[in-house]
């Protein structure tokens, strides 16, 4: 195909996501065309680290062979059956090897297309839970600022990052936002333990005022992810798990990101955060990208408050239990435990989050936060977090254009950049891939005006 003309048909055709009206037709976007394990492959041939990891996704890495085979395989045999009157053995087999590694009773596994049904799905059982309950009043949910749950309408009005909810409409009546939990904005002077006390006293505060029989769920993704890998203080997770089970208000745990090994771990609720919420919302890579596909997990408990009803749950998607994409999750599962690759991001994270942390030393850099492998470095014309975004708009975008001339993609927010590169990268991937960053950073404060290493 003639490049130009593939530029133009992205122009003309592809309207894309987070698609900016005032650059409309007039994109000059990179074309991803092939890739190999980290690596992603441009249209001019260029071969360049996948910081990302895709959209946080690609768990196992590019090129699989086996998730070709194993996806072709299916699709020869039952590309698709309706969830709704029949099932299929595939996507029982996957319902069941999640259910197995989910923590405590999350035992019953609704699929859905994305991690945005997703979190409409587990928002839509807790209505239908409280309504077959007597309790039709019980509908408010409570999420942070920051948080990102989703584009579908239940999930975007249940996220709070600034700026996506400039231009829609939303369902303003249901959700609440709680104060940015990000440490780095806390008090001048105030110790982590006061404002741990703080944040959790804002969903008390929260529950209380809108009343308890008001609240039915508390929606949070363990590390805020395209918020800005915002870590919360430890045992912020356990105290609000502690406030909801005082107040019968349920808890979500939003592992859309975080889930299937991004942490070191299949989940990070109970693994990494000790908390055993009440649903979890996962999707992205729990088939590596390889094919769509999301998942509400819910617990016994509260599937054993709406059995024998005489009431239909009829929320439901035409892709649910997908094979094809049943069968990817399937082999993905297969590959992350033949490989160890939980236990290789347990033992290389430490290597990412370092490498991460001597970034601080560049000048435009304002801070650096991550955990497992997840980072976000985030800049500022003069490298102070508290000053007011103005050239800062521009950061993003140029550290984008100098990381991919030096062979890197990196995903850039506003005046951020995260990373949540394939979990197969190495030791020494790792630290090529971060040495290409600070190339871009350093590059990007020269295109600033000289703001160098401090």
């Amino acid at each position: 195909m003639d490049n130009s003309s593939a530029k133009q048909w992205d122009n003309d055709h592809f309207l894309h996501p987070w698609e900016g009206m005032e650059a409309l037709g007039k994109n000059n976007r990179t074309f991803v065309e092939s890739a190999s394990g980290i690596h992603v492959v441009n249209e001019k041939g260029e071969r360049l680290i996948d910081g990302p990891g895709g959209m946080w996704c690609t768990q196992i890495g590019y090129g699989r062979e086996e998730m070709a085979e194993a996806m072709a395989d299916q699709a020869r045999s039952l590309a698709y059956f309706s969830p709704f009157n029949n099932t299929n053995s595939t996507a029982v087999r996957f319902a069941r090897e999640i259910a197995k590694r989910a923590p405590g009773d999350l035992n019953n596994v609704f699929f859905t297309t994305g991690g945005s049904t997703a979190v409409d799905t587990a928002i839509r059982f807790v209505h239908f839970r409280n309504n077959l309950m007597g309790r039709p009043e019980k509908k408010k949910i409570i999420s942070r600022q920051k948080a990102y749950h989703g584009s579908t309408y239940l999930a975007a009005s249940v996220s709070g990052k600034e700026r996506d909810r400039l231009w829609l409409d939303k369902a303003d009546d249901l959700a609440h936002f709680l104060p940015d939990v990000n440490p780095l904005y806390r008090a001048p002077g105030q110790s982590e333990e006061s404002f741990l006390t703080e944040k959790i006293s804002d969903l008390e505060n929260a529950i209380v005022a809108l009343g308890p029989e008001n609240v039915a769920a508390f929606i949070a993704e363990p590390v805020l992810a395209s918020g800005g890998v915002i870590v919360p203080p430890n045992e912020y997770h356990e105290g609000c798990l502690k406030i909801c089970k005082k107040y019968d208000v349920l808890y979500i745990s939003d592992e859309v990101v975080t889930g299937f090994g991004r942490l070191g771990h299949w989940f990070s609720s109970e693994a990494v955060f000790g908390i055993q919420p009440d649903i979890i919302t996962c999707a992205k890579g729990m088939t590596s990208g390889y094919a769509p596909m999301g998942a509400a997990i819910i617990s016994d408990r509260l599937i054993a408050d709406v059995a024998g009803k005489d009431a239909t749950f009829s929320n439901g998607y035409t892709y649910s239990g997908h094979p094809v994409s049943a069968a990817a999750g399937l082999k993905s599962i297969e590959i992350i435990e033949r490989e160890k690759l939980l236990e290789h991001v347990r033992m290389v994270a430490p290597v990412f989050q370092d490498q991460l942390q001597q970034l601080r030393q560049i000048g435009i850099v304002a801070d650096v936060r991550g955990m497992g492998l997840m980072g976000c470095v985030q800049c500022s014309v003069d490298g102070d977090p508290r000053s007011e975004l103005g050239h800062d708009y521009e950061i993003g975008g140029q550290i984008d254009i100098e990381c991919q001339k030096r062979g890197l993609l990196v995903r850039p927010v506003i005046n951020m950049c995260v990373l949540s590169p394939p979990l197969i990268i190495s030791e020494n991937e790792i630290i090529k891939m971060f040495s290409v960053l600070r190339e871009g950073l350093e590059a990007t404060s020269t295109w600033l005006g000289g703001f160098g290493d401090q």
